[in-house]
């Protein structure tokens, strides 16, 4: 069963997904963003992912804990079929537990 905070920390991806899919939309022309996870980092320290997992964290640290977040999901085979935001909730929070 999924616990309070990283149902917070869910909902707070979701919409630093969508706000960057905007983001790459206006502001990129449709082009992929490579450097998504900084964005995704800054955007989510903005918008108060500290309460979420209960500290302080920095963009940078974020963006680096997004990254290697998007490596494990992208070498595990085969693939859950949770979204990307639920399955990097959980890996967060065990990571920044």
């Amino acid at each position: 069963m999924t616990t309070q905070p990283t149902d917070a920390l869910e909902r707070l991806l979701a919409e630093t997904e969508g706000a960057h899919g905007v983001y790459e939309t206006s502001e990129l022309g449709g082009v992929y963003d490579q450097e998504w996870p900084r964005w995704y980092a800054t955007y989510a320290v903005d918008h108060g992912i500290a309460s979420a997992v209960g500290r302080d964290i920095t963009a940078e640290e974020l963006a680096g804990l997004l990254t290697r977040a998007w490596g494990d999901l992208s070498a595990l085979d085969p693939r859950p079929d949770e979204s990307w935001g639920s399955w990097t909730a959980r890996w967060l929070r065990r990571e920044l537990a």
